[in-house]
């Protein structure tokens, strides 16, 4: 009961904080301010006040979703192949969170179709409901949110299994992403870089607060002193991605240094900075000395700090809230007096040139990070395996650095502009992601090397890294993907479905769709020369030789696809090229030529290069095979037993005596 009633007061000063913050900061940021223009209808105090609430519980029933998930799956020991008891204790009030933040999300389409139309949510009718919601991006987004958060209460009653908890813990940080893509960060220049700063600040403030949400729910299992060390390393992470994202989208909206220190919007985010800060000393009280006191057996110390930490991290969410309905110190209207502004995120390209090739860039957060995040890893790892004693081949570590700065030149320098204004350095970019980039990757072998180099927990019931991609190796799903067949099917419907289906210009207008139309590019190669030329384990053993027709059937049908766009006499995406086409630019059609014509040129030397791979992979499987065939015969020669290939030419020689 005490420690019920602890947990019960725990949970009312954390939301009791969170509040306060949050009516502080509309308060003083003018978002709930009730004057209206004359002649200007306004939705009423109920709207005013009901946005904010619901977007504060859908954010905290997010957090602790993502948290208990988080825990459950990961951070807990597990209980041979299910979770452990406290895990599934989890993954129930997960349930019941998800299904409130599911139900708060819901409500928010209500009330956002209110402020909008600046009518109270009792004037509503259903049609304008339910055009917002499904027509408009910020509904759109809200209805994906519902959508999951109900996948998420779903999986969560799914078994008790760790594989499907960990898709349930993925399922519930997707959930968090679509309303990242509106609002402020949307609406901004430079939303390349601002809206892909906020997905990744609310991913890591979720699993930062949710997972010490999630960890002060367990602190009565045996390991937690294990657990706590875990979730300090992930912490530490988040600490990181979210003070560095946080900078970028608070500059992007800020818009200056001076507006940091001159407006009210500004003055929420320095207390949001001081929150970070405060937060960011506690766990580094809680790395340097209450995990120690924890395996020595005292928990009270650690407990405290946490339950500081949360409050803390609390207020900075009432705080957040408070900022997304602020108004900022660069308004939105700012983007559009030219509404390709509005539509690209930065001012139109001029005539193509190396100047702006290469030297105009284009920064996108999810591209950079990426970036990072494998040089540094894969550095991480090497030196782990050259600190052990064991070599690694200084040519896979340069052509896998290799592969990801090109992936973030194409992709954040100046190629990314015009990439999408013109179908010609389109069709460049994507022949660069999915035929140049895979192959520098698959070099460098980074299955083999995280197999090495990743350590095995000292509890056997822990799943680390290296046994969720040994899952994943040996999984049934993902034999069925790398399955060459598979693979080639991927590569090539693909190819001829995103310009030929009519789904280029859907994508290309969308910047979700555009991050996922060009990491599919990576990820489609990636998969097709993994099959043919990686070195990795878990790649099915096939000949060179059926490999070699793989790779041939590949590059006929990408020849025949620029064959077709040559041919083509309709414009490709005419909706979105004709809004983005510069006047300095040929015509759409001739442009979607040269594009054509590039592809079918530019895919001959990396096809080239992997077709000699696999005939000198040929020739050599030929060449063990037939060493293999003479020590059997010499073996043979040297016992008088006969060998396999003796044995058959007798049997030849037998059946032809028989025959009349």
């Amino acid at each position: 009961m005490r420690a019920t009633a602890r947990t019960l007061a725990v949970a009312a000063g954390t939301v009791g904080t969170a509040a306060m913050a949050l009516v502080a900061g509309l308060w003083f940021g003018g978002a709930v301010d009730g004057s209206v223009l004359p002649g200007i209808p306004g939705p009423g105090p109920v709207t005013r006040w009901a946005m904010p609430g619901l977007t504060l519980l859908a954010t905290v029933a997010g957090v602790l979703t993502v948290g208990g998930t988080v825990t459950a799956a990961f951070l807990l020991p597990g209980d041979g192949r299910s979770v452990a008891a406290h895990g599934w204790v989890l993954l129930r009030r997960c349930t019941w969170a998800a299904l409130l933040w599911a139900a708060a999300s819901a409500a928010l389409v209500l009330f956002t179709v209110s402020d909008l139309l600046g009518v109270p949510p009792g004037g509503l009718n259903r049609q304008a409901i339910a055009g917002f919601a499904l027509s408009v991006a910020q509904g759109q987004a809200l209805l994906w949110q519902t959508g999951l958060a109900l996948t998420v209460a779903v999986l969560s009653r799914c078994g008790v299994s760790r594989g499907p908890a960990a898709v349930t813990a993925v399922v519930a940080m997707a959930a968090l992403l679509p309303p990242a893509f509106t609002g402020h960060a949307a609406g901004a220049g430079d939303h390349q870089l601002a809206v892909t700063g906020l997905a990744i600040h609310v991913v890591a403030v979720s699993l930062w607060v949710g997972g010490l949400a999630g960890l002060l729910s367990v602190r009565r299992h045996r390991r937690f002193a294990a657990t706590a060390r875990r979730y300090s390393r992930l912490a530490l992470g988040c600490l990181v991605a979210t003070a560095i994202s946080g900078a970028i989208s608070a500059a992007v909206r800020l818009g200056s240094a001076e507006a940091l220190w001159s407006s009210r919007y500004g003055a929420l985010v320095l207390l949001k900075v001081l929150a970070l800060l405060a937060a960011g000393a506690i766990g580094a009280e809680h790395r340097t000395r209450t995990l120690a006191a924890l395996r020595s057996g005292a928990p009270r110390a650690f407990l405290r700090l946490a339950v500081g930490e949360l409050v803390v991290m609390a207020g900075a969410a009432g705080l957040a809230v408070a900022l997304s309905r602020s108004p900022t110190p660069v308004p939105e209207s700012l983007t559009g007096p030219d509404p390709l502004v509005e539509l690209l995120g930065f001012d139109q390209p001029g005539p193509i040139s190396a100047a702006g090739l290469f030297g105009d860039p284009l920064p996108d957060m999810f591209f950079l990070t990426l970036v990072a995040i494998g040089i540094l890893a894969y550095g991480a790892g090497v030196r782990r395996l050259r600190a052990a004693g064991h070599p690694w081949p200084a040519a896979r570590t340069a052509s896998w650095t290799g592969g990801l700065l090109l992936l973030g030149a194409v992709t954040c320098l100046g190629v990314g502009k015009y990439a999408y204004v013109l179908f010609s350095v389109h069709m460049v970019q994507h022949m660069v992601l999915s035929m140049v980039v895979p192959v520098l990757l698959v070099g460098g072998a980074p299955v083999t090397l995280a197999l090495r180099a990743l350590r095995r927990p000292d509890d056997p019931q822990v799943r680390g890294a290296r046994e969720w991609l040994l899952l994943v190796l040996h999984s049934r799903m993902f034999r069925f993907l790398s399955h060459p067949v598979v693979a080639l099917a991927g590569y090539v419907v693909s190819l001829y479905g995103l310009y030929l289906g009519g789904l280029l210009g859907t994508l290309m207008r969308y910047h979700l769709g555009h991050l996922a139309m060009l990491t599919h590019f990576v990820l489609a190669g990636y998969l097709l020369f993994w099959v043919l030329i990686g070195i990795d384990p878990g790649r099915r053993r096939i000949h060179p030789a059926l490999l070699t027709v793989v790779h041939f059937l590949a590059m006929a049908a990408h020849a025949f696809f620029g064959f077709v766009l040559l041919q083509s006499t309709s414009v490709i995406a005419a909706d979105w090229y004709t809004a983005v086409h510069p006047a300095w630019a040929p015509s759409l059609l001739a442009d979607q030529r040269l594009g054509a014509g590039l592809a079918w040129a530019f895919g001959e030397v990396p096809a080239a290069v992997v077709m000699l791979l696999l005939v000198r992979r040929w020739i050599r499987a030929d060449e063990r095979e037939q060493a293999r065939l003479d020590r059997a015969a010499d073996r043979a020669a040297a016992t008088g037993i006969p060998d396999d290939l003796a044995r058959y030419n007798a049997f030849l020689a037998a059946a032809a005596d028989r025959e009349p």
